[in-house]
């Protein structure tokens, strides 16, 4: 899968973003150049072109766009399932599998042979955006099992991503020539579409476009970037991981209070 977003919806890590990724230099090693980061529809051509007929995307005003591997392709997440839904304006790429989806289709009271895992992510973001009963932490870490997800809101521009824990399904992000933030479970199309500006997306994490990088693990502690040399010495996009020191100092809050709104408090 593959997500990309003008940096007006999206504002990743300033650590994501490399010093190192704004021009052409040598990199170090005999006739070869470090390449700066790409344009978000060279990065798009890139992505359809390594998987010419299996794949398939849709682009929104603005500069937002999403992009999907059919089932049957040899992508790198190829053992995992791969999903692409929409309703009511909401985009949902889903990579991997939910153990508990039986019961969450019960939970929030839809139809058992009509909802997949990406119309299900669809509907609990719903709840967050229109309801709000729970943290959002807590909606995420309620789904068990190994999985990748982005969901676009195209009524608000709003973006919404997680990776599980398990770290089975990979996905990385990164920072394209413009400052849209691209997110990707094929390391090589972030690696050539970002240059040094990329890292591997934080297991356990959740972001949002407003409230930003979060664990829904360790909801309570703030997230620490971690300075990411590569083996030319240079100096590439951080890795975040939890900063067991480090507490968010809010009160806790009740109903819709409670939903992402409230995430900017760890900020």
């Amino acid at each position: 899968m593959l997500a990309i977003f003008h940096k007006q919806f999206a504002h990743p890590p300033q650590e994501l973003n490399s010093p190192e990724s704004s021009n052409s230099i040598p990199s170090g090693k005999p006739g070869s150049v470090r390449r700066p980061p790409k344009n978000p529809d060279e990065i798009l051509r890139d992505f359809h072109s390594s998987h010419p007929n299996q794949s398939f995307s849709a682009t929104f005003s603005g500069g937002a766009a999403l992009a999907c591997v059919a089932a049957h392709s040899t992508c790198p997440s190829s053992l995992h399932q791969r999903l692409f839904c929409c309703f009511d304006e909401i985009y949902c790429v889903f990579v991997g599998s939910l153990h508990n989806l039986s019961s969450l289709i019960k939970q929030y009271g839809l139809c058992c042979k009509s909802t997949n895992e990406a119309t299900l992510v669809i509907e609990a973001y719903r709840t967050l955006r229109d309801r709000g009963p729970y943290p959002a932490d807590q909606v995420v870490k309620d789904l068990s099992g190994s999985f990748a997800f982005v969901v676009y809101d195209n009524k608000t521009g709003a973006v919404f991503a997680a990776l599980s824990s398990e770290g089975e399904v990979p996905l990385y992000w990164g920072i394209a020539a413009d400052g849209s933030v691209v997110i990707c479970d094929d390391r090589d199309i972030v690696k050539g579409g970002c240059g040094k500006s990329y890292a591997p997306f934080p297991t356990g994490c959740m972001f949002h476009s407003e409230g930003g990088l979060k664990s829904f693990e360790h909801p309570m502690n703030k997230m620490k970037a971690m300075p990411r040399v590569d083996s030319e010495g240079v100096m590439c996009g951080a890795n975040f991981k939890v900063d067991t020191y480090t507490k968010i100092n809010s009160m806790p809050r009740v109903g819709s209070a409670a939903n992402w709104a409230s995430w900017d408090d760890s900020h």
